[in-house]
């Protein structure tokens, strides 16, 4: 085998093994004058085994993924180094679930603000990806369900 045609059978096999992965439906939620804080949300499909392994933004000084549960009648939330996203299975993050935490904020998001969101996914070969996400913010006071947090 030729070293040029070796060398574009491995980029393509190296290429093959990160994985693909569709965001739906992102959106931050909006905050109050002052706050600090705010959720990411929205649904990940992977075309193959990855995991989420890290977030960033240029609205917060920190990103962290973050898992909400009921633990002895109290919701607890807790940071997590990595969220799994099975081949082909959605993993939805929302509100009183797994989600996206955006602390320090450098200022208040505008409604229909389309907020930057970088995210690392990791594939089964280890190696890690960004994939940019424009998420729009939603009013504290829009009605539905997923606004329950």
């Amino acid at each position: 085998m030729k070293p040029s045609l070796l060398a574009v059978l491995l980029a393509l096999s190296s290429a093959a093994a990160l994985a693909d992965v569709t965001v739906q439906d992102p959106w931050v939620r909006g905050t109050v004058p002052a706050q600090k804080t705010t959720g990411a949300f929205m649904t990940l499909t992977s075309d193959s085994d990855a995991a989420l392994v890290g977030a960033s933004s240029p609205l917060a000084e920190v990103t962290e993924i973050h898992a909400m549960h009921m633990e002895g009648g109290v919701m607890k939330m807790r940071a997590v180094e990595r969220l799994e996203l099975p081949a082909g299975k959605a993993v939805e993050l929302k509100p009183g679930g797994y989600h996206i935490m955006l602390v320090g904020l450098k200022r208040q998001p505008n409604k229909d603000e389309a907020v930057p969101i970088i995210l690392r996914i990791e594939g089964k070969d280890k190696s890690v990806k960004s994939v940019e996400v424009r998420a729009q913010v939603r009013a504290l006071t829009e009605a539905g369900e997923h606004m329950k947090h």
